[in-house]
């Protein structure tokens, strides 16, 4: 389905000191400072300094021992205590934070959309600029894709407020987005597949509005990687309401029509398409077996963040009852610890 909007109407201008005079960053000081203010320290009370359930990385601090298995890692055997014992034991390790965290920024035209005060750009900027100031105050490192018409930045995985600030500022200052072409959200993954080595976090941060394709290689980047998927939405796109006769665009293409939203069929009929759309997309999340987390224009930062660490709480503890008969320790073990 097309994603038809009505193009918001820009303000003029206001006269703008000349570009010498204006710090590069000040905007995106600004954003940030009163992101740390009224966003950060919140979650710093809601979360209570348990930053633990964000990241899931892979460490080496030792957890448990218990008895050698069929296709462990034998550089993992405790030799000690398998001599002890006169039965090979492995280490079980924890798993640390210190693993690189990526978003796949997609800022095609259908982003900058929204019918209320904020537009999918705004919300996907603030969600990133958080959640990379949380994960970077916890010695994690952080880097970002951004897609326009196509991958055309990329910012190497680093660490402090100093890089936020720069990721901040990159998604900030592109240039206006103009519909020429559809979005290929498979073209992002790709390059995300070919470019990250090393297992990472991987955020693709999109309203999902591409051309087909992509959900195939979303799934081979969640076996490699561990994917989220930050989907983002705005109420007009699942529903209309009575604004009479209105000129609207479609994002992607710059293509315009009229319609009479008075029209109480068409309005049905959009809905029945918005809501085949939302269930095909779920789906095809669900598929590529990805977790997902839904931004909307109209919600709260605070509480999408909370709804992503229970998220992570949720998959930790499910992985944890998996584990939890492979890393019991064993009863004689005890007794011999």
């Amino acid at each position: 389905m097309k994603n038809w909007f009505r193009k918001p109407a820009q303000p003029e201008a206001a006269a703008a000191p000349p570009p010498a005079l204006v710090q590069p960053l000040a905007g995106a000081e600004h954003v940030l400072r009163r992101l740390e203010w009224t966003v950060l320290r919140r979650l710093d009370g809601l979360l209570q300094g348990d930053y633990r359930t964000l990241m899931r990385g892979t460490g080496m601090d030792l957890a448990d021992l218990r008895e050698y298995q069929h296709h462990d890692d034998v550089r993992h055997i405790d030799w000690n205590v398998t001599a002890r014992l006169q039965l090979p034991h492995v280490r079980v390790f924890t798993e640390d934070r210190e693993m690189a965290s990526w978003f796949l920024l997609d800022l095609s035209p259908s982003v900058d959309f929204g019918s209320g005060n904020q537009r999918k750009s705004q919300v996907s900027a603030e969600f990133v600029t958080v959640l990379a100031r949380v994960l970077t105050r916890h010695g994690n490192r952080v880097g970002a894709m951004l897609y326009g018409s196509g991958v055309d930045t990329v910012l190497p995985a680093r660490g402090g407020r100093p890089h936020v600030l720069h990721m901040l500022h990159a998604m900030q200052t592109r240039p206006e987005a103009t519909g020429t072409a559809t979005t290929r959200l498979d073209d992002l993954l790709r390059s995300a597949a070919r470019m990250l080595r090393r297992r990472s976090t991987v955020f693709v941060v999109s309203d999902f509005i591409s051309e087909p394709g992509w959900e195939k290689t979303l799934g081979q980047l969640a076996q490699r990687h561990e994917v989220v998927a930050v989907r983002l939405l705005d109420p007009l796109e699942l529903e209309l309401p009575d604004l009479g006769l209105i000129p609207i665009r479609d994002a992607e293409t710059g293509e315009q029509l009229l319609v009479d939203t008075h029209d109480a069929g068409f309005r049905k009929r959009f809905a029945r398409i918005a809501a085949q759309r939302e269930a095909e997309l779920r789906q095809a999340l669900v598929r590529a077996g990805v977790d997902t987390l839904e931004l909307s224009t109209d919600g709260d930062l605070v509480d999408a963040v909370m709804r992503f660490t229970e998220l992570r709480k949720r998959r930790g503890q499910s992985s944890g009852a998996a584990g939890k008969g492979q890393r019991k320790l064993p009863n004689h073990l005890k007794a011999a610890a």
